[in-house]
């Protein structure tokens, strides 16, 4: 209990302390300024409240609490302020940015002169004292950037003096309490970046001296609360990030004093009202990004005079971009990604307008309808200009020279337009120009040689154009390039060995041209190359040695050019996943150690003169992974490469030798064994002649002909007649047991079809036929199957499974409640799952002779052995489609159902259209984003407004922590539920950024449109370098940069 301060005149101690103060500063004294108060019990309260404050500290890697002893008083402790009562009291705590781990102790709830309490920017972890509600006098409360969880204490309404109070950027569950409307003083309330739900509370519409309100990145719905109105003092309101509904709250038009809104990246509809720029004309910045917002962009925008960043990306916005928005003193206009324009000579006006905005730095209208041509004009923007976007339009005409006078240009973007002409030489004049993108458009004539002069350039996209000509020497000068790109395209002449040997370059491309001669012996100098890509071209020569130098390669692409001699050495390329040689002249023997390379994931060695015998392990030993054909000379001793059985290896000569006896003996072993041929031939024909007149069977059975045969009786003994005991799952058309067959004692899984549900028949005729072509390591191996009788005459059909002992994938992502935290997965082994699926999802779709649609891809159907190799199974809905375009294929419409699983199955499939490989992609990238987030699609949390795939698209990348599954994290410190959040610290940067690129990938793969979304062999490509990066120590930071461009490629997608 806290002990009251004695009864004194503090009007006549006050100047003798301050008298004393100065005597003993003219004396040089020490003056002990707080040595009578060490006796005074009524500051006792404050010091234990410290000490117990600091008894909660784990960390304190700065030893800021060092001081905190009783060498010192308590006044004089780091962080610590006192005021001038006597005795003195704690009126200020401020631990901001010590990098201090632990829990809040409840007792500094006992200092109640506490005015400051600022622990931001700390490790906190546990939940907001409902103690700190005592401290009446506290006017700012500062937590943010901590790992609090737990809710907010609705105490904390107790504090009336308080004026600032930040939570934002932890981990904060709940709702918002409508108690914090009662803090009528309150300033600045911070709660964003928690996971905080539920609706805005009404009763903040009492906090009238609010001024600034950020409730951003959380989980808020429902509409903005009209009581908001209230609030005439704001000038900050952000509540992007969230699950907003209805129209742009009206409410905001009656707050003339705003100066910033933020409401990106919810679900906002309608159209803005015409007069917003009368409404409100002291807004500065608008961000309503990643909307549904529709309409024409209001012309009075431009009433609101200090108007300055207007941010409308990805949204619906249709019309022309006003004219009016040059009389502002623009600094970032983003309408990219919406509708805008009309394909209209005119649509381009406002460029020449907004030269007008001298201090524009940004300018984004990609992915729009505009069209016309590029006016002259856009080299009379803004000097200041360092970013200009202008992709995926309809703009035609040649790229303007006049655009050299955007001096600060650092990044152009221009491709997927209908560009033509020439590339102008003065691109050469933009020493600051760093990313160019001309990509997808009918530019013509050769590179320019001035590029040359761009030194700061990192990446150069001129693929898919007309380009002709040589590669210009002068890309010398660019030591700085890391992405270059000039593929399909129709360049000509050599390699300069000066351009392949530039050692900066990370991916180089210059496929589909016409290169000739020989690939440089310099290409061993590209130190940090990871991808190289010369297929399709008409190089020649031996592919040189040198090339194993570049001990960071992960792809090589040489198909389909006139490579002649042996296979390089790349025996110390350790990280090689992808290895194309095919359509070539090369010839000798494959060399062993492409058996050893750890990471060869893809090896296409086909249509060549290679020789002798195949390698017979690593990569060899699954086919679908190896295409070595067309090499008429190779032979192999396993069967399932399709080539030539290799000879048994001759004796010894010595035994050869000794091995040539009398004819006599030759004779007495020849005429046996041609009378026990013929023997043989004889029983064949019968046995042929016997099966003629056996009647037609069944398609089932047809297709049962691939698999050894079992009885109905032999199942009911190895599952102890089918016992609930043994039963370990059910599926759409049946249930699953685990049994053992007394054979050879293997442990099985039986499948049991429910003929009498419809479709079962047809579901076990689908999955036979799927079955008999496929062979995959990551499919589920069927063993036999059963089509037959039980004891009552009843059809029986099963079929029977390799048995995997970890179950299925939706048990380690979903596990009871009694079991949880103890079957989970942990970052890694997710990848490995996800590279698994995608591993059989590439074989089905682009391997096998008839491409298989699987149609029901789910947790449930994809099950894990001893070693937690994932495995899909269960094709009772899979479909073998003819070889046609399979792009034709995903628009066609069937009338029958494909019903798959909700959540999982495709959006189209609901319209009528036929099953495609591309539906299989969408059902990959929900389980894809359902591995990491560990949310089913049909979560609780899923309304008609808010998928699974708009839940981790709109947090991504800044909020990738807070939908993680917390599960991963925590393996990667202790397993313990509280300590995810530091698993995250625990990655790397390079691996916190592969998490990020692995949820893009699930957000592009479960696009609505199945043209936006990825293909499997992209896929699997992906997550197998991913996978690699995620290991690979050495090659971090070379991985870091491949994945962060790979993740701006994904914007269009994303």
């Amino acid at each position: 209990m806290e002990i009251p301060i004695m009864n004194m005149n503090f009007s006549l101690i006050i100047p003798l302390i301050v008298s004393a103060s100065i005597c003993c500063m003219l004396l040089d004294l020490p003056f002990p300024v707080f040595a009578a108060a060490a006796d005074v019990p009524g500051n006792e309260t404050d010091k234990l409240a410290l000490l117990d404050f600091k008894s909660q500290i784990t960390e304190d890697p700065l030893q800021v609490l060092a001081s905190w002893n009783d060498s010192l008083h308590f006044c004089n402790w780091n962080g610590v302020a006192c005021g001038l009562q006597i005795p003195p009291r704690v009126t200020g705590l401020n631990l901001t940015g010590r990098r201090l781990a632990g829990t809040i102790s409840p007792h500094l709830g006992n200092l109640s002169f506490v005015s400051v309490l600022d622990l931001s920017q700390n490790s906190f972890r546990g939940w907001i004292p409902p103690e700190l509600g005592n401290l009446g006098r506290l006017q700012t409360l500062n937590m943010s950037y901590n790992l609090l969880g737990g809710r907010i204490p609705a105490d904390l309404s107790n504090c009336f003096s308080l004026r600032n109070l930040a939570l934002d950027h932890n981990q904060l569950v709940g709702i918002v309490p409508p108690e914090l409307g009662s803090l009528s003083g309150l300033i600045t309330l911070y709660l964003g970046s928690n996971n905080l739900t539920g609706i805005v509370p009404s009763s903040l519409g009492n906090l009238t001296s609010l001024w600034e309100l950020d409730m951003s990145y959380n989980y808020l719905y429902g509409e903005v609360p009209s009581t908001m109105s209230q609030l005439k003092n704001l000038r900050t309101f952000r509540l992007s990030v969230n699950s907003l509904s209805g129209e742009f709250p009206p409410l905001l038009y009656n707050l003339t004093t705003l100066e910033f809104i933020s409401l990106s990246f919810n679900n906002l509809t309608g159209n803005l009202r015409s007069d917003i720029g009368l409404a409100l004309p002291n807004l500065q910045r608008i961000w309503l990004a990643y909307n549904f917002f529709t309409g024409p962009i209001p012309d009075s925008f431009s009433n609101a005079s200090n108007l300055y960043n207007i941010d409308l990306i990805h949204n619906n916005f249709t019309g022309k971009v006003p004219l009016s928005l040059a009389k502002l003193d623009l600094q970032v206009l983003n309408v990219g990604y919406n509708l805008l324009g009309h394909g209209e000579p005119d649509d381009l006006d406002f460029i020449t307008a907004l030269t007008n905005c001298s201090n524009l730095n940004m300018l984004h209208f990609g992915d729009n309808r505009f069209g016309g041509i590029l006016p002259v004009s856009i080299g009379n923007l803004s000097t200041e200009l360092s970013e200009l976007y202008l992709e995926g339009n309809f703009i035609s005409g040649s790229i303007p020279r006049e655009i050299s006078n955007l001096q600060n240009l650092n990044t152009l973007y221009m491709n997927f337009n209908y560009l033509n002409g020439t590339i102008p030489d003065s691109f050469g004049s933009l020493p600051n120009l760093a990313r160019v993108v001309l990509a997808s458009n009918q530019l013509t004539g050769k590179i320019p040689s001035s590029f040359g002069n761009m030194t700061s350039l990192l990446w150069l996209f001129l693929f898919a154009n007309r380009l002709e000509g040589g590669l210009p020497l002068s890309l010398t000068n660019c030591t700085q390039m890391v992405f270059f790109s000039v593929s399909q395209n129709n360049l000509t002449g050599i390699l300069p060995p000066e351009i392949i040997g530039m050692p900066s370059i990370l991916s180089f491309n210059a496929s589909y041209n016409s290169f000739t001669g020989p690939l440089p012996e310099e290409v061993g100098n590209m130190s940090h190359l990871v991808e190289i890509d010369l297929s399709y071209n008409k190089l020649s020569g031996q592919i040189p040695d040198s090339i194993g130098n570049c001990l960071g390669l992960n792809i090589i692409f040489l198909q389909a050019n006139s490579f002649q001699g042996t296979l390089p050495n790349l025996a110390r390329l350790s990280t090689l996943s992808y290895l194309d040689l095919s359509s070539n002249n090369l010839s000798g023997r494959i060399p062993d150690y492409l058996a050893t390379l750890p990471s060869l994931l893809y090896l296409n060695l086909s249509f060549n003169n290679l020789e002798g015998e195949v390698p017979s392990e690593g990569v060899f030993l699954n086919a679908s992974a190896t295409d070595i054909h067309e090499n008429p000379k190779l032979c192999a001793r396993i069967a399932e490469l399709n080539l030539t059985a290799c000879p048994q290896q001759e004796p010894p000569r010595t035994q050869r030798k000794h091995g040539r006896k009398t004819p006599k003996l030759i004779l007495a072993i020849i005429l046996p064994a041609s009378f026990a041929v013929l023997c043989l031939f004889l029983l064949l024909i019968c046995w042929v002649q016997k099966r003629l007149k056996v009647p037609r069977t069944s398609s089932s059975s047809r297709s049962l002909n691939f698999f050894p045969k079992i009885s109905y009786e032999e199942l009911l003994n190895a599952t102890d007649g089918f016992s609930s005991a043994n039963l370990i799952g059910s599926g759409s058309f049946g249930t699953i047991y685990k049994g053992m067959l007394n054979s050879d004692e293997t442990l099985v899984a039986v499948k049991v079809l429910n003929l009498r549900q419809k479709g079962a028949s047809k579901s076990f005729i689908a999955e036979c036929q799927a079955l008999r072509s496929i062979r995959h390591n990551n499919l589920v191996k069927v063993i036999t199957a059963c089509s037959s009788t039980d004891f009552h005459g009843n059809d029986f059909k099963a079929l029977v499974y390799q048995f995997m002992s970890n179950g299925s994938l939706d048990k380690w992502l979903h596990p009871e409640e009694e079991t949880q935290w103890q079957n989970h997965l942990n970052i890694l082994q997710r990848i490995d799952i996800a590279t698994d699926v995608g591993a059989a999802l590439n074989y089905l779709h682009h391997q096998c002779q008839t491409p298989v649609i699987h149609c029901d891809l789910k947790p449930q159907n994809v099950l894990l052995d001893h070693d937690l190799t994932a495995h899909v199974g269960d094709f009772g809905l899979a479909r073998l489609l003819p070889k046609f375009n399979m792009k034709e294929n995903a628009n066609q419409f069937s009338s029958l159902g494909i019903k798959g699983t909700i959540g999982y199955a495709a959006p189209e499939y609901g319209m009528g259209v036929k099953p495609s490989i591309l539906g299989d992609v969408y059902s990959f990238g929900i389980l894809l984003l359902e591995i990491f987030t560990g949310k089913r699609p049909t979560d609780s949390l899923f309304t008609e407004n808010l998928s699974l795939h708009l839940f981790v698209k709109m947090a991504l990348p800044e909020r990738v922590t807070e939908i993680l599954d917390n599960s991963a994290l925590c393996e990667e410190v202790t397993g313990n539920a509280d300590t995810w959040k530091e698993g995250w610290s625990y990655l790397t940067s390079e691996q916190r950024e592969t998490l990020i690129y692995i949820l893009q990938i699930g957000v592009a793969c479960s696009s609505e449109s199945p043209r936006d979304r990825m293909s499997m062999r992209q896929v699997y490509r992906e997550l197998s370098t991913i996978r690699d990066t995620f290991l690979d120590d050495e090659m971090k930071e070379v991985q870091k940069k491949t994945l962060s461009n790979r993740s701006i490629e994904f914007v269009d997608a994303v």
